[in-house]
């Protein structure tokens, strides 16, 4: 997809990942509608990148979901481009998984960026096609000790990307999954994690993998990639690649 003139809606776009996505779109040619919780970092962000919008949207919740997209389309007039990347970090063993913390992430994590496609599909349908690109977690391809809950809900994540992009590939619809490596961001600062692991980030195996991260500058140039390429998978480093899939 050329990127230039397009509408765009990226969720989390207060910092991090979202942020530096934003910013490069914008940088494109892009208008922008931002999405996050904080509405003043919204604002302050919108006033500084041409034609774009704050919409203050909790994505957890299913209706704050569905007026987000009705905003950006009664705003711009169209949808082409849909980025889900808000989310939320959860670190423990699966014995000790708090369950309504899980079902607080699920609704977050997944259910959130899948009622964003259910309202912006229709959309993309009637002007004749989109990209919708949905982040998930290099955590999805592994299977990480005290990392299960949310390396589970990335992966449904990415299996129901990997199956969308099937069903809506006739509506000129493109799906693609995003898998970052650890990215520089505040993400694990606010990850909630069991007690005893979060001591574990203190040891100098800990400090030596974070000292590796990814600037999230690199990992917007990954999705924008994506969005112009298509692909159906989208990795943080080559490294990473499975078997393709799609």
């Amino acid at each position: 997809m050329d990127i230039k003139g397009k509408v765009a809606i990226v969720t989390g776009a207060s910092g991090g990942i979202g942020l530096a996505t934003a910013k490069l779109l914008s940088s494109r040619g892009a208008r922008l509608a931002l999405v996050a919780r904080s509405k003043d970092k919204l604002e302050k962000l919108a006033k500084e990148l041409p034609e774009a919008i704050a919409i203050p949207t909790d994505i957890s919740k299913v209706e704050d979901v569905k007026n987000m997209v009705k905003r950006a389309y009664e705003h711009f007039g169209r949808v082409d481009i849909l980025v889900n990347n808000a989310g939320h970090g959860y670190d423990v063993p699966v014995e000790k998984t708090d369950i309504k913390i899980f079902h607080y992430l699920f609704d977050l994590d997944v259910v959130g960026p899948l009622v964003a496609m259910k309202e912006a599909v229709p959309l993309m349908r009637r002007q004749g096609g989109g990209t919708i690109v949905n982040l998930s977690s290099g955590t999805a391809l592994m299977q990480l000790p005290d990392n299960g809950p949310y390396s589970a809900l990335k992966r449904a994540l990415a299996q129901i990307s990997l199956t969308a992009r099937i069903e809506l590939s006739k509506d000129n619809i493109v799906v693609c999954v995003v898998y970052p490596y650890i990215t520089l961001t505040d993400f694990e600062k606010n990850t909630i994690k069991d007690a005893f692991l979060q001591k574990q980030e203190e040891t100098p195996e800990a400090q030596e993998a974070f000292s590796k991260a990814d600037p999230p500058e690199y990992t917007a140039q990954r999705i924008v990639a994506g969005i112009e390429s298509g692909e159906a998978e989208i990795f943080g480093h080559d490294w990473m690649k499975r078997a393709p899939t799609g």
